[in-house]
């Protein structure tokens, strides 16, 4: 009888076909390992292993964290002639237990494991469980080479029956699946919340909710201008997230706190990003606010405006007012105040083409000032070439300043005293209101779709920009004007 376990320090190694070392027609395994990242069942089935192992052995040297990969146990401790398969936890082979040299552990007998895989195979059929052990006796130390050969062979054929699939690995595998689909539809639903790109894929309701604009391919045309020129100095935003994040803003009015939860970033990234992006976009988009030349004008003249004033409609003008918070300079309030507005505003005036385009848009000017005075110092009357017609409302008493162009405006006629108006005067002022009112749809439009332009603005916003000579409102508005031209128009329906 063997005496003492069989352990060695190997270093003139030999294998194996199937890698163990061999000597003498006995073979040596080396002990397991505690397999950490395969998950916690896998963790804890693998460390009790290890440390059966151990108490199987009983070595001082050898501990669990310190076992030299040259540390082997030898064929002769198991019943088959090598170890069981980690996950057959009540194989007799899971542990080494014969010819031990001591009595703390008994050796196990293969009889109760064969009467386990007999009742599990009757459960789940013969492709669920290993084969049962057919081995008559225990190996002594007596044993022969031969016997040793015959060994190998008999492993040989279990080899098959260890490859079948064993009942735990059935449920590790099941667990293993439902893992994976549940961290496929988490990552799903992670990239609906991420607000990136993929969230929007296929899915142009929700660009033109958060931006305003009609599909995503638009969107990605803009960022694809601005990409360039946004700021890329180690922003926690994306170049797409830098630009949803302040549409968002401009057209549902969110506040910078809440944007700053939605991106999981601080106030401060939103605030600032938000002040960069409108500066590149007012830079890059301000060109889509264009005054037509006159031949463009004429051939895409809408019949209504033909048949009521020829060709020669050139602009449709008015003005709209943007409420802002009350300054402390009393100077500043008193040029602030708007007494149709009865709140403190910013006057802009917009004109647009007879198609429904914004073609002006000026910079913005206290609420106190009157229609006139912003028509004739915002720079408009520049752009009328002698025999164009204005349209505009009666509040707009620019027939002097029109004329020193050559151009003509066309307003409302007033009842100037008289009970009533004469018919011709009737007739000319219906068909005035009924186009004049086009760009009353189209302030609309942009107010409805920027929501930003009906709240009440920051001072803050109100001030001249550093080096330039214009607000940041003026700016937003510009923005607001500009993606609005590349929306359908209001006016002429596709």
């Amino acid at each position: 009888m063997v005496k003492a376990c069989c352990v060695i320090n190997c270093h003139t190694r030999t294998h194996d076909r199937h890698g163990k070392r061999i000597s003498n027609g006995v073979r040596f395994f080396s002990f397991p390992a505690w397999k950490q990242h395969l998950g916690s069942q896998v963790s804890e089935l693998t460390k009790r292993r290890r440390m059966a192992w151990l108490a199987a052995v009983r070595r001082k040297t050898i501990t669990f964290n310190n076992i030299s990969r040259n540390t082997l146990v030898c064929s002769r401790h198991f019943h088959k002639g090598k170890p069981a398969y980690e996950m057959l936890e009540c194989d007799p082979d899971w542990v080494p237990s014969l010819h031990l040299g001591h009595k703390e552990v008994k050796a196990t007998h293969s009889g109760r494991f064969n009467r386990s895989i007999r009742r599990l195979q009757a459960v789940t059929g013969d492709n669920a469980a290993p084969a049962p052990l057919h081995v008559a006796g225990q190996m002594d130390e007596t044993a022969t080479a031969n016997d040793a050969s015959q060994m190998d062979d008999t492993g040989s054929n279990n080899n098959v029956a260890e490859q079948q699939e064993c009942h735990l690995c059935s449920c590790r595998r099941g667990e293993i699946n439902r893992l994976l689909e549940e961290n496929r539809r988490l990552k799903e639903e992670l990239a609906q919340k991420r607000m990136d790109e993929d969230s929007f894929k296929d899915d142009d309701a929700k660009v033109k909710y958060y931006t305003g604009l009609p599909c995503l391919a638009l969107l990605m045309g803009v960022l694809t201008q601005l990409l360039p020129c946004l700021p890329q100095t180690g922003r926690k935003l994306s170049p797409f997230q830098m630009l949803l994040s302040t549409l968002m803003r401009l057209r549902l009015n969110l506040p910078i706190q809440h944007i700053a939860y939605l991106f999981s970033v601080d106030r401060k990234t939103v605030s600032t990003t938000f002040r960069d992006t409108i500066g590149t976009m007012f830079r890059h988009l301000k060109p889509l606010v264009h005054w037509p030349e006159r031949h463009c004008l004429q051939a895409t003249m809408p019949h209504q405006f033909v048949e009521a004033f020829g060709n020669r409609v050139a602009v449709i003008v008015d003005c709209f007012e943007i409420r802002i918070e009350r300054a402390s300079n009393l100077k500043a309030r008193a040029q602030t105040f708007s007494h149709y507005k009865h709140h403190h505003t910013l006057k802009y005036l917009i004109g647009i083409t007879p198609r429904g385009s914004i073609s002006f848009i000026s910079q913005g000017w206290g609420g106190r000032v009157s229609d006139k005075h912003v028509t004739e110092n915002s720079g408009l009357l520049n752009k009328l070439l002698p025999g164009d017609l204005v349209l505009a409302d009666r509040g707009f008493d620019i027939r002097d300043s029109v004329g020193l162009v050559c151009a003509e405006v066309k307003i409302p006629a007033f009842t100037r005293g008289r009970s009533q108006l004469d018919a011709k005067d009737v007739e000319e002022t219906r068909r005035i209101a009924h186009l004049r009112v086009h760009v009353e749809r189209v302030i609309g439009c942009v107010r409805t779709k920027y929501t930003i332009l009906n709240g009440i603005v920051p001072v803050s916003m109100v001030l001249p920009c550093q080096g330039e000579d214009m607000t940041f409102l003026d700016k937003i508005v510009t923005v607001c004007c500009a993606l609005t031209n590349m929306c359908p128009s209001v006016v002429m329906k596709p």
